[in-house]
């Protein structure tokens, strides 16, 4: 009997290529499509040799056409990142515009279940804390981030649409901080930002005061609760995130104490609109789903530290996203 086949957009990426592994693991036939403008091959390098797994190397703001049946489609093609979507603001509302409506038109073709990525950058800088999916958000459209929150805002419109109108089945994943293996150095996040100057013997850069919270969730939860959203008969938005919430600045002191370094943490200024506040309300997924996050902050660090202490220097010492402070917007 033929496996049933999985479409999962930005394949390459750190969640992505975790997703991948996912549906392999649930015995699945899965084609991975990314235009590896963020991603990387490394992340997928182990799943090229499979019988159940296909590559194709594509941009989905372009015409998406797979031959075939398909059972589900996951999109989570889109940069993630401040120091991307800062780098390429077009390019990041063109796959949450064009990317979306052409992989929903190919849902609608092939008869196929769409999960799509969304992201608590919908809330903006939240008025509301914790944040539950019934809050409408805090956002400036024109501001520096605007690409990419009104990029999602727009993803969950036009899915809910094709939901509505054309009687698409679509789920709408609402993901916090996330982190684990095969996240990239120096990308703009604070997660691999902090552990990267902890290699390298770098001070910790922390931008603001270090009041602001952040809630941090392993990979292998988010996962577990996306393919739990995805199997199950709710169309509206869903939260899935660790609500642990934790300061920047006591954040960075786990990070030091985690790395055995004695560095120390300099503060420079807050980019504009960066959100005070960031903790999910998980009570939807814990009903509608029976998830919750189960693997600790402390687990999932140091498994996570792990993989980056195993970087070659190469990786290590690269200056592709060091240059940060440059895409600030004050």
């Amino acid at each position: 009997m033929a496996k049933e086949r999985v479409l999962i957009t930005g394949a390459a990426g750190f969640l992505g290529s975790h997703l991948c592994d996912k549906f392999i693991a649930e015995g699945y036939y899965v084609i991975g499509m990314d235009n590896l403008i963020t991603g990387s091959m490394d992340n997928i390098a182990h799943l090229m040799k499979l019988e159940d797994f296909e590559f194709y190397n594509h941009d989905v703001t372009k015409y998406v056409h797979v031959p075939g049946k398909l059972k589900y489609i996951l999109h989570f093609a889109s940069p993630a990142s401040p120091i991307d979507y800062l780098k390429i603001p077009i390019q990041t509302l063109k796959v949450g515009a064009h990317g979306t409506h052409n992989l929903l038109g190919l849902a609608k073709e092939k008869k196929a279940r769409i999960l799509v990525a969304s992201t608590s950058e919908v809330y903006g800088d939240p008025m509301v804390h914790p944040q539950t999916e019934e809050y409408y958000g805090n956002v400036n459209p024109v501001g520096p981030r605007g690409v990419y929150d009104e990029a999602k805002r727009f993803m969950e419109s036009i899915t809910m649409a094709y939901h509505t109108y054309h009687d698409l089945e679509t789920r709408i994943v609402r993901i916090f901080n996330t982190y684990g293996p095969r996240m990239r150095l120096n990308d703009g996040r604070v997660l691999p930002a902090f552990i990267g100057q902890a290699l390298r013997g770098e001070d910790l850069t922390v931008f603001g005061d270090g009041s602001q919270t952040r809630s941090f969730c392993y990979v292998s939860d988010l996962v577990d609760g996306i393919y739990k959203l995805l199997l199950s008969d709710y169309a509206q938005p869903v939260n899935i995130g660790n609500p642990g919430e934790i300061t920047i600045s006591e954040f960075a002191d786990e990070i030091i104490k985690l790395t055995g370094t004695d560095q120390k943490v300099v503060y420079k200024d807050l980019p504009k609109d960066d959100p005070k506040q960031r903790q999910p309300n998980i009570k939807k997924a814990k009903e509608l789903l029976g998830w919750e996050p189960k693997v600790s902050r402390a687990e999932g660090l140091k498994i996570t530290y792990d993989y980056f202490k195993s970087l070659d220097k190469e990786k290590l010492f690269q200056k592709e996203h060091k240059d940060f402070e440059k895409y600030v917007v004050k």
